[in-house]
């Protein structure tokens, strides 16, 4: 027993002597013993009209030591003397009642205890109860009003302090803890005029004193009256759809408001917002926040505990799976990629996971090198990302694109095979469809290789094929972005194209989730939505800059590039297709296998001719060809590259 209280001493001396501010320490201490002695001698005075007996007038004193240091105690034990005034919410009064309500009832058992004793002998216990009142109530005041001081005058002086007047769309938990920062903050620049709700329930209703104004639709009209210099979209859960007709509303207003948003779900940590998480709005939020169900548990069995090797890992999808494998805590994470730096910025950016990661710098053409990897780490699973893949460049290096994307595939997979790699995963493209670029042609020929592969061994050898992932190196959006920053034109090739595009991180979950329901030999196709004119993009990007396209910012149509064709598919006219159990990914009916013995002689024939150095684009697509009948070459011929 002796042990028990000298240690609960301890935490208490130790949460009264913590030093963030003595200042504010002291002052909450002496209020609190002024208030409490003050609720205990008020007590007695209601319970006795104002006119206290001579004996608990005498024995006042030791009344209030008891309650100083069971209140004060139990206040300093859950930590409020540690709390500020500004973060004083609902959370710490309700920590604040705990502590009293606990100082009440041990004062209580101390009272029936000492009852042997003439001085606690007749304590009245209707004191007991008025007490804990007063002292509820002055003890809350107390740290509640600073606050309410505080918000009151940040109501009246915001405005003229340089504060940004914003108007907020959700009221919802996001919205909520926004506000609420913007009102703490000393730092915050943002004055919170009113919400944005379509919850009819919601309508008319304060939140920390920041009124819900209205539906979606009413926005146009209370930008037009508020003097409002900001909106921002508080809907982390909302799909892109949303997102799009929120910002037109926005403009239609006409006022040249700045319009903000909050990252999506995915993104946001233990669904936790703040100030700091704030950012203009970009394409890729009106374009790749659709909400995607996935089945994180099948993910979780598929990676847990295994020994994990992604190739590629420096790239843009690489680093993502890297980044979204480690969260599944597998036993060991290979990173490999030939670019020793971008496989640092990935390292960097995953040095805070609990996870066994190894970087390798090693080209997936070196033959021997990539055997040793497989032999030194054994992965069980392999994400396979390493790839050649931008179109224009590809059309004039075509044994570049042989050597990664065939021969490159080919080491990885026989590697696999070679070490008993349980699954291998390969990140192939839309563009291997009815491929018309060189590009396309390779990665269809990585597939073929990897589907025979899997019927020669126990390994898996799955392919998953997606479109333009937002803001990934290569990708127009950040070409479009460079070209508006330096005042245009903005480039687009035709402006018919379309392209499908999806976000990174659910791409990969996809992927991932995907590769977990494989067999084996299987091509999977991600649904990427409705494909997007890249002319509506381009415009779309010149707007959200705050500019006119067409009169601030030029558009310039340049033709096609060799190898590019106006619209991408995601099944070949050889294949159709079956769903899965997630409406997002679907399942490639096989085509008519490639004979094994003609595939490899045909890859032979591939290889030696890209490794002689003298071997023509003509040549190589007629090999190409060979294995892919569906490929129908655009831009042979093409000695200038086009952009």
């Amino acid at each position: 027993m002796g042990k028990f209280k000298g240690s609960w001493l301890k935490r208490t001396a130790r949460s009264l002597l913590r030093t963030t501010s003595f200042k504010r320490r002291a002052f909450f201490l002496t209020a609190d013993v002024f208030l409490i002695s003050f609720s205990m001698y008020a007590s007695f005075w209601l319970r006795y009209d104002g006119k206290i007996p001579a004996v608990y007038i005498r024995n006042l004193g030791i009344y209030i030591g008891v309650a100083l240091a069971l209140k004060m105690s139990m206040i300093a034990v859950h930590g409020l003397y540690n709390v500020t005034w500004r973060f004083f919410g609902f959370k710490e009064l309700l920590k604040l009642l705990q502590a009293l309500l606990i100082g009440f009832l041990l004062m209580g058992i101390l009272l029936f205890f000492l009852k042997p004793f003439k001085v606690f002998r007749e304590f009245p216990r209707s004191v007991l109860l008025l007490d804990l009142n007063f002292t509820i109530v002055l003890l809350s005041i107390l740290r509640v009003s600073k606050r309410i001081v505080r918000e009151y005058r940040y109501r009246k002086t915001g405005l003229l302090s340089g504060h940004s007047r914003v108007l907020i769309v959700g009221a919802g938990s996001a919205g909520e803890q926004i506000v609420r920062e913007m009102q703490d903050s000393r730092k915050s620049t943002h004055f919170p005029i009113g919400f944005i709700d379509d919850d009819e329930a919601k309508q008319g209703v304060s939140i920390h004193g920041v009124k819900v104004l209205g539906k979606r639709g009413d926005i146009p009209k209370i930008l037009g009256g508020n003097g409002i210099d900001e909106v921002l979209i508080a809907l982390p859960s909302g799909d892109s759809k949303d997102i799009r007709e929120i910002v037109e509303l926005i403009r239609k207003a006409g006022n040249g408001v700045k319009t903000k948003v909050l990252p999506g779900i995915h993104d946001v940590i233990e669904g936790k917002v703040s100030l700091t998480d704030i950012k203009d709005i970009e394409v890729d939020d009106l374009l790749g926040r659709d909400p995607v169900k996935i089945d994180y548990e099948k993910i979780r069995k598929f990676l847990n505990k295994k020994r994990v090797l992604v190739s590629g890992a420096g790239g843009s999808i690489g680093s993502e799976l890297a980044r979204t494998i480690a969260q599944f805590e597998p036993a060991s994470l290979v990173l490999l990629d030939n670019d020793e730096t971008e496989l640092f910025y990935t390292m960097n950016k995953l040095k805070k996971a609990v996870v066994d990661m190894v970087p390798v710098v090693a080209d997936i053409r070196d033959q021997a090198k990539i055997g040793r990897v497989f032999e030194t780490f054994r992965p069980e699973v392999v994400l396979h990302a390493a790839a050649m893949k931008h179109v224009p460049i590809l059309e004039h290096y075509p044994d570049e694109a042989v050597k990664t994307n065939i021969r490159g595939t080919r080491i990885m997979g026989e590697a696999a095979v070679r070490f008993g790699t349980e699954r291998f995963v390969n990140i192939s493209t839309d563009k291997a469809i009815n491929p018309t670029s060189i590009m396309g042609a390779t990665k269809r020929v990585g597939e073929e290789i990897l589907k025979a592969l899997n019927s020669m061994s126990g390994t898996r050898f799955i392919s998953v094929r997606f479109g333009n992932v937002l803001g990934s190196r290569g990708s127009v959006i950040p070409l479009f972005k460079e070209q508006i920053k330096k005042g245009g034109p903005v480039t687009v090739t035709h402006v018919e194209m379309k392209r499908y595009f999806m976000a990174v991180s659910e791409a990969v979950l996809l992927v991932l989730e995907a590769a977990a329901a494989g067999h084996g030999g299987e091509a999977y196709i991600l649904d990427m939505g409705d494909p997007v004119k890249i002319d509506d993009l381009a415009r779309e990007m010149i707007r959200l800059s705050g500019l006119k396209p067409d009169v601030d910012i030029p558009i310039v149509y340049t033709g096609l590039r060799g190898g590019e064709k106006l619209f991408e598919e995601l099944i070949g006219s050889e294949e159709g297709s079956e769903k899965t159990e997630n409406e997002k990914i679907f399942r490639a009916k096989n085509s008519k296998p490639f004979e094994a013995a003609k595939l490899w002689r045909s890859v032979d024939q591939l290889i030696d001719c890209s490794l002689s150095g003298t071997c023509r684009k003509e040549a190589i697509t007629k090999l190409l060809k060979e294995i892919v009948p569906t490929f129908k070459p655009d831009g042979e011929g093409v000695s200038i590259i086009r952009w």
